[in-house]
């Protein structure tokens, strides 16, 4: 019998609303929100629940936003399904500290107070450098790394066999789609991004994240947690601690962590939290008829565990 995995939401995926229908239907749900607005010292859940959109975007807002909400899809889950087993967990960027929290490696407090902290660093790094991302479909590995050496761009996102997004200035991810188009890319599009995220150009973020996590103590997964850097499982709580400092400017291997989690076994895949997108980056690296499913509201949990449970 494969294994079940679940992946949690990125940023990028919130949407105003997110949660609401969970929080009001389990009151773990909402004690997930009411616990968030305490240690932050602020509404989150009413940004969440109520908008406006300009402000659940922002970094420091959106991705302790995420978090929780991805947590109280998990948690909602759980409850209806209390028996369900999870053989590994992973997420993308964000979403990875959704997965380290999941497995047990650091408190629901702690990891807010990390995001509270990154999500306004990496806040304060977009607004100090003008910068960007493009998403590039259908380009191999070597035209990839020819766009990066012409145009100043680093390597982002590995989504997919086929997909790359790409990270840096302005000026310079322009000339990377431009220059993609010419190469042939079946898509090059410049990303509605605060900036350049998983690039050179987050590097002040990364001491500020040092000092917090420092303060926190990061226990040994339950279970393998896929690092993004690696596209492989963490190892100690210290490598831990040094993959997440060196995923603020590092390489998101997305497609080489899902090759990794198929072949230990996985071939059930559950995405917890705002979005679809993971799902449907899963679809085109997972074998063809991989079971999917997704949770971000009440109608979707409904759709999944009457699915598992039948």
């Amino acid at each position: 019998m494969s294994k079940r995995a679940i992946i949690f939401s990125g940023q990028g995926a919130q949407f105003v609303g997110m949660g609401k229908d969970l929080a009001e239907a389990y009151p773990a749900c909402k004690a997930l929100y009411d616990k968030a607005d305490e240690v932050l010292g602020y509404e989150l859940s009413k940004i969440c629940f109520e908008g406006p959109a300009e402000e659940l975007t922002k970094s420091n807002h959106a991705q302790p936003a995420i978090f929780v909400t991805s947590i109280a899809c998990y948690t909602a889950l759980k409850e209806k399904l209390p028996e369900l087993e999870v053989a590994m967990v992973a997420g993308l960027s964000l979403g990875e500290w959704s997965a380290l929290h999941a497995a047990g490696a650091l408190s629901f407090e702690d990891t807010l107070r990390v995001l509270a902290v990154r999500g306004q660093a990496m806040q304060d790094a977009c607004e100090e450098k003008d910068g960007s991302m493009v998403s590039v479909i259908g380009l191999n590995a070597d035209q990839l790394s020819e766009i990066c050496e012409k145009s100043g761009v680093e390597l982002a996102n590995l989504n997919s066999e086929a997909q790359t997004v790409l990270s840096g200035e302005r000026e310079a991810v322009e000339k990377a789609a431009a220059l993609a188009s010419e190469m042939g890319a079946k898509r090059a599009i410049v990303l509605n991004v605060a900036g350049a995220f998983h690039s050179s150009l987050m590097a002040s973020a990364t001491p500020k994240l040092e000092k917090v996590l420092s303060t926190v103590e990061i226990k040994e997964p339950s279970i393998p947690v896929v690092a993004n850097v690696t596209g492989q499982a963490h190892g100690s709580s210290q490598e831990i601690f040094d993959t997440m400092l060196k995923q603020v400017t590092g390489s998101v291997h997305w497609y080489e962590g899902i090759n990794a989690m198929t072949a230990a076994g996985v071939g059930e895949f559950i995405e917890c939290g705002p979005g679809k997108v993971l799902t449907g980056l899963v679809k085109r690296i997972a074998e063809r008829g991989t079971p999917l499913y997704n949770i971000q509201d009440l109608a979707s949990l409904e759709k999944t565990v009457a699915a598992l449970a039948g």
